[in-house]
């Protein structure tokens, strides 16, 4: 680095000394030296940086070179990736076209069974449907009984008919011809539905088939407690009205027994009379009515029927007890016979014994023959016998026959 000689001077005059041509000679000579140090030093550094600028040449070099052996290996690999992936991929679509085959049948099949099923549900649900429709005939046939039933119902006479219809058809089924009578009149003119002949000569049972619907209608029909109140001693007064009718009507000393039936055709209506109407039961029962459902007259017919089968039985007792002592006698003729036959048996069997007895000497002899031994005339004895024996010869000398003793 060099300054100019004004300046260098101009430093000398700033720092308030005199200046000389000698000073000027040295001044230069240092600031040569330092120029010259500067410029070897300047010199280092880039020598340095060109040692640093060429390390790092070579060491870009060797990387690039490692790159270049990291892209051919990367190269290598990818086609080595790339030959496997292509083979993994063949076997992939192979296997995935298997696959789609496989399901393809098994969806096919799949449909084919589905179609199948929805043939056979359809045909199924065509005759529920066939079921349902007849079910729905019937359904409407028996609204029209229903609206039938009804009308029946709303008038007092036909309801009375439908009630004492039922009675009776409870009654016929449950006794036999002559045990029962319909609309039987009585000694006072009055008819009662049924009388029921009791066993032994004693009066017969009567039994009511009237009840007083309307009220008990009346009584479903409120919708509002007044109504309901007014609906409730309307049936009271009635069912009041009508027990008293049947004892004084029905209850006749010597002709009838002293306890009647009031038939109710329904079992939710009896059910609801007992729960509701406590006082109209405990009314009939001091009156000596009693209050009967169809159920109810069933069981009471099934006794009546049971008290008829004893007394029938009671009045053929001597009947049965003469068939039991025949069938005595034919039993002990029985057994004397059974006896016979037994000694007859046994004479048999000591028969049969004896048969056998004789057969095992019949078989013992034939034994003893089957051990006979036989040799000619002129022959002899190869080895003398150890027991005695007898020995008898044939006609014409020729065979000797020898007999030998056996226990």
């Amino acid at each position: 680095m060099t300054l100019p000689h004004d300046s260098l001077a101009m430093s000398f005059i700033l720092f308030g000394q005199p200046i000389s041509g000698e000073l000027l000679i040295g001044a230069s000579a240092v600031l040569l030296l330092v120029c010259l140090t500067g410029a070897f030093v300047r010199a280092a550094k880039a020598r340095q940086a060109a040692r640093e600028a060429a390390i790092r040449s070579d060491d870009a070099e060797r990387g690039m070179a490692e790159l270049l052996r990291v892209q051919s290996e990367m190269q290598g690999r990818l086609a080595a990736m790339t030959e496997v992936f292509g083979a993994r991929q063949s076997e992939l679509n192979q296997s995935v076209s298997q696959r789609l085959d496989g399901m393809s049948e098994r969806v096919a099949s799949t449909i084919t069974e589905q179609t199948k099923s929805t043939h056979e549900n359809l045909r199924r649900l065509q005759e529920r449907l066939a079921v349902i429709d007849a079910a729905q005939t019937n359904i409407q046939s028996l609204a029209k009984d229903v609206v039938g039933l009804q009308a029946i119902l709303s008038n007092k006479q036909t309801r009375g008919a439908f009630g004492q219809s039922r009675m009776e058809t409870i009654v016929a089924d449950g006794l036999p011809m002559g045990a029962y009578a319909f609309q039987h009149t009585l000694s006072n003119g009055s008819r009662p539905d049924c009388i029921v002949r009791m066993p032994n000569g004693a009066p017969p049972l009567v039994i009511d088939a009237k009840f007083p619907l309307e009220a008990w209608n009346a009584i479903r029909a409120a919708d509002n407690p007044e109504a309901a109140t007014t609906a409730g001693q309307r049936f009271r007064r009635d069912m009041e009205v009508h027990i008293r009718d049947i004892a004084e009507k029905y209850l006749i000393q010597g002709e009838a027994q002293d306890t009647a039936f009031l038939f109710v055709p329904s079992e939710s209506i009896f059910a609801e009379i007992h729960e509701r109407f406590e006082g109209i039961v405990q009314r009939a029962h001091r009156a000596r009515i009693v209050i009967v459902s169809p159920s109810l007259l069933m069981l009471s017919i099934q006794v009546i029927q049971a008290i008829l089968k004893d007394q029938r039985m009671r009045e053929q007792a001597h009947v049965i007890q003469s068939e039991v002592v025949a069938l005595m006698t034919d039993l002990s003729r029985l057994d004397e016979r059974v006896r016979k036959l037994q000694g007859h048996f046994a004479m048999a069997q000591k028969d049969v014994d004896m048969i056998i007895t004789s057969a095992d000497k019949l078989t013992r002899r034939g034994e003893k023959i089957e051990a006979l031994e036989f040799e000619t005339v002129g022959e002899k004895a190869k080895d003398a016998p150890s027991e005695p024996a007898r020995s008898v010869e044939s006609r014409t000398g020729l065979l000797k026959l020898r007999v030998v003793d056996e226990d």
